[in-house]
Formats: C-alpha cells, structure tokens, sequence
C-alpha cells in the first residue's frame, strides 16, 4: 500500500506540472506492477493525456508521459520515420562489445549499468543482440551513460546514442501448444500454461504475480480470452491463440503460443 500511495503521488505531481507549466512531463519506468497500478489510476480518475510508453512498441518497461492538449502524442513521441523529438523523454544507445570472450546476457548489461551509480527506474529496456544491445533509457542519462559505460564483464564496449526507430528488437521465439482446460479463468490457463497445479495457479494469482495485458489480475475467476497476453512474472510469457470447442469430457480446447 505505501508503495502504491508513493507511485500515486508521483503520478500526481506530474500530472499537475503538465497542467501548470503546458509542457510535457512523464514518470520514470514503471515495471509491470507498477504500470498496472498506474493504468488502473489512469482508467479511474480519466486521464486522458497520459501515454504508456517504453520507446518503441510493446516494449515491457514504460513510463508514463503526460502530453498537454495544445499538441499531439505524435508530435512528441514521434513515429518509426522521425527523430528522436527534443519533448520525447526516451532515446536509446548501442552497445557493441569490442573484446571478451562468450556472449553478455540481459544480466550482464543491467548489472554494469547499475555499477555506474544509475537507478533502475530511468533504464527501460534491454535488448540484446549477437554484437551487443540497444537499451532504452532517459534521454537526462544518455550523456553519462556514452561517456562512462565501457565495460561489462570480461569485455570491453563501444557506446553510441541511435534514433529510437533503429531499435533493433529481440525476436521472442514462440512454441505453439494445444491443451484442454475446464474452464477459461485465469487460474485454469495459468495451470495448464505454466505447468502448475490448479492451486498452484489460484495462490500466483492471489499474490499478483500474473498479469493479463500488462494489467496485475489477482482474481482467479477471471475470464481470459483469445489474443490475451499472460504473463505469470518470473515464469515465463504466453498469449492465447484460439479457443476451441468442447471434448467428449466438456472440457474447453485451447491453443496458446509460449514465448521461449
């Protein structure tokens, strides 16, 4: 509860700043939990200039920006055309490892970040590739980060800032499964998703570690439906691809696609 009264109250100020001051304020990056209880405080109070967003698209890690009415979300954010607008909070930089030996990981990057004294909250995404990664982070920090970021683990990194539309986005590999469930809560997918037992699922589910559309679901009856995205937190990440008809036994045939 009191972290929820904190992101509120940032939330808040933000939005009061925008209104105030006419110009374009956002938050730091809100993780799934955060941004689920920042949308369910959007959807409430009817907020209606705020936009989720993590530097490209579905991205996991967004910040919340607040847009005055005298211009448009386009115009600040931009599309995969432009350049990084000077009011779009975000940009992003590549990193290229120079020498070392075997692969850095997600770990291995973010790690090395946070060893330069910079906060999680102002790092989005990280997105790694053979050569290297692209991470997204406050346009503020960029500078420190080119300047100072030259090495994780054994190797040694080149660092550049990129337009945000050359973001090179990791492709998620997705095996497709087919299964059959008594019914379509989330507790019952959860099970057959993620392999566990009914109540298994149901306590997840209860202690806010699933989330249906980057939205913290912690009602077990909840009813999913096709092109749903869950994700059980820490687990893994599925979406639901069709619901079928009945068995013999009247139980629901599904198929998802279970992100790898």
């Amino acid at each position: 509860m009191n972290e929820e009264k904190y992101l509120i109250a940032g939330i808040e100020d933000k939005i009061k700043q925008c209104e105030e001051r006419y110009m374009v304020t956002n938050t730091a990056f809100f993780d799934m939990n955060r941004r689920s209880m920042a949308e369910i405080y959007v959807k409430k109070n009817h907020i209606n200039n705020a936009v989720f967003y993590g530097g490209y698209d579905n991205a996991e890690r967004c910040c919340m920006v607040l847009i005055p009415d005298y211009i448009s979300a386009e115009s600040v954010l931009g599309d995969d055309s432009d350049e990084n607008s000077e009011d779009n909070p975000l940009t992003a930089v590549r990193v290229t490892c120079l020498s070392g030996s075997g692969k850095l990981t997600h770990r291995d990057y973010l790690g090395a970040i946070l060893g330069l004294g910079i906060k999680r909250e102002v790092v989005g995404d990280i997105l790694v590739n053979a050569e290297g990664a692209d991470i997204v982070v406050m346009k503020e920090i960029s500078d420190y980060i080119i300047n100072n970021f030259s090495k994780a683990g054994h190797a040694e990194l080149s660092v550049h800032e990129i337009k945000l539309c050359d973001i090179r986005q990791t492709e998620s590999k997705m095996i497709t499964k087919s299964d059959t469930v008594a019914s379509m809560r989330l507790d019952t997918i959860a099970a057959s998703i993620f392999g566990l037992s009914r109540t298994a699922a149901a306590n997840a589910v209860k202690a806010g570690l699933v989330f249906v559309n980057h939205r913290q679901i912690d009602k077990v009856d909840y009813r999913i439906i096709p092109d749903d995205v869950i994700v059980y937190r820490g687990k893994g990440k599925a979406v639901i691809l069709e619901e079928g008809g009945r068995s013999r036994k009247d139980r629901i045939y599904i198929k998802y696609g279970k992100y790898v």
